[in-house]
């Protein structure tokens, strides 16, 4: 059973399971604020565990919880509200914390989107120095996902990210040898990032050959941003 209709849950539509629950609904924006949007997920999820108690309910949170910049805002507060919720209320669950999801469509505003459409449209980008990012294809979303659900890794917390952070330069250099396009941009000393530990996923990576950072996000790019 898939609940959503985002971009995580598009990858569930062709490999949905009767016995599982991928529940990718509710709150995306870390810059949501408004208390309807927290407590409209905050009820689906608690109805869905009281409809179908008996079966395996995969949650996917967010990485951002690991952002010391965000750490008292309501996205995260909420988040981690949630997985408690599951974690007390859930005879079998998976809460999968994922970082920055790359895939077929999806938010205009996220952050690839964002840059891709800037580099071919010549806008002005201000970069953020020291700013870095983790990427993972929304595709080693799903396979990782069902691997882990292969392993009966259940009743647990596990980081879904990539092995390695980008900075946000390394990705707009990868972007202009892609498009074979100059980038507009604008340097600001300033930014900051966070490192994920993925103890549980990390030999994904390495077992499927995808440990070369430049090529794994050129392949991301040419599977969703050829034009």
């Amino acid at each position: 059973m898939i609940i959503g209709r985002g971009l995580i849950a598009s990858l569930f539509i062709d490999y949905d399971r009767e016995n599982t629950i991928f529940f990718a609904s509710g709150v995306s924006n870390s810059l949501e604020t408004r208390a309807e949007e927290f407590l409209r997920e905050e009820k689906l999820i608690k109805n869905t565990i009281s409809e179908y108690p008996d079966k395996v309910f995969v949650y996917f949170s967010t990485c951002s919880i690991y952002d010391s910049s965000k750490t008292g805002s309501n996205y995260v507060l909420h988040k981690l509200k949630m997985e408690q919720i599951i974690k007390n209320s859930c005879n079998r669950f998976l809460i999968l914390r994922v970082s920055n999801a790359v895939g077929k469509g999806g938010n205009p505003n996220l952050l690839i989107n964002y840059l891709v459409k800037a580099v071919i449209s010549n806008e002005t980008i201000n970069i953020h120095t020291k700013a870095t990012r983790n990427l993972i294809d929304t595709e080693d979303i799903r396979k990782i996902t069902f691997e882990l659900l292969e392993k009966k890794k259940i009743n647990k917390i596990i980081n879904v990210a990539y092995i390695q952070n980008y900075s946000i330069i390394e990705i707009l250099e990868i972007l202009e040898h892609f498009y074979v396009k100059k980038a507009n941009i604008n340097l600001i000393k300033n930014g900051s990032g966070y490192d994920i530990s993925i103890p549980d996923v990390e030999d994904y990576f390495i077992e499927n050959n995808l440990n070369n950072k430049e090529v794994y996000l050129k392949k991301i790019l040419k599977k969703y941003y050829l034009l």
